[in-house]
């Protein structure tokens, strides 16, 4: 019975381990700098977030990821510097990861940038024992593989955009490609493309697209969002919104949607809900994702923004 639960979990660790490889947020389709280090925004001097994430509501065990981050543009080297932290627990397994990310901004012709990052991971492997349980006190075929595991890993991207269109490609822990010591985390990529109107209009709408790649699994995402601006007499492109209100579906039987507000012109919380129609559905309720954004608005006006 003991050696049966052995091979059970070990089989459970290894699907665990690819579900964290792929440790994503809803929230990415407003600044992508979580999923692509060349997503630069020079609209603003800094951007700080903080966000939390319980997926599968309903199941034992089902991840859940905690998530900060900032970055900070500076103007005078065209660069823009980050760090992202992001904690995810699979029951009894929990990866950190410490990002710092640097991106590098290439003024081009008609409004047009290209951006090029790169960014730097340290990634930690962790377990709980005390949250397994097992059939004895001490079963050492177990617990022999059940200890903490530290590596490094590399991110790179690329990004052409302007005021109005964003295209970017990304690769994700590219180091596991190539060495066994830093296959913990799966080799990730993206492909997005994402429009958004920049008009004084009350209602702008924006639209994307999102192609993902990890291990043998390839997946596409469809987003659409309204922004919303109240009382912009002023005719300026680069009011704030009040609100934006969006729905998105995920290949895998996912559908879900994102609602924001600005509490003030710099602070701005994110709610999105996931539900899952297929199989994992009827066992869950869904899952709730939670993200508050800061933004420092530079003293002048950006060479390339992004409203």
């Amino acid at each position: 019975m003991k050696r049966i639960f052995s091979i059970f979990t070990f089989s459970l660790m290894t699907f665990i381990l690819i579900a964290q490889s792929n440790i994503r947020l809803n929230n990415y389709w407003g600044n992508a700098h979580y999923i692509n280090p060349a997503a630069i925004y020079d609209k603003y001097e800094a951007v700080f977030s903080m966000a939390a994430r319980k997926q599968w509501i309903g199941i034992s065990g089902a991840p859940m990821t905690y998530f900060a981050s900032g970055s900070m543009y500076l103007d005078n080297l065209n660069t823009q510097l980050g760090l992202i932290a992001v904690q995810d627990k699979i029951g009894y397994t929990s990866i950190t990861n410490l990002s710092f990310t640097y991106g590098y901004a290439i003024k081009l012709e008609n409004d047009w940038q290209l951006h090029l990052g790169a960014g730097l991971n340290y990634q930690s492997l962790g377990y709980d024992n005390s949250q397994i349980s097992v059939s004895s006190d001490y079963d050492p075929n177990l617990y022999q593989n059940l200890y903490s595991e530290n590596n490094f890993n590399a991110d790179i991207g690329i990004e052409v955009t302007n005021k109005s269109l964003r295209l970017g490609a990304s690769s994700q822990n590219t180091f596991s490609l190539f060495t066994s010591e830093n296959n913990k985390q799966t080799n990730t990529n993206f492909i997005y493309a994402r429009y958004r109107q920049n008009t004084p209009d009350f209602v702008n709408m924006g639209f994307g697209v999102c192609g993902i790649q990890y291990a043998n699994f390839y997946q596409a995402e469809f987003n659409v969002t309204g922004y919303f601006k109240m009382n912009n007499t002023s005719g300026l492109t680069d009011k704030p919104d009040l609100f934006d209100l969006g729905l998105f579906y995920r290949t895998g039987s996912e559908v879900g949607v994102i609602l924001g507000f600005d509490i003030t012109d710099n602070l701005h919380l994110s709610y999105s809900y996931d539900y899952n129609v297929g199989s994992l559905g009827r066992g869950s309720i869904g899952t709730n994702e939670l993200m508050i954004t800061l933004n420092l608005v530079r003293a002048t006006m950006c060479h390339n923004c992004w409203y």
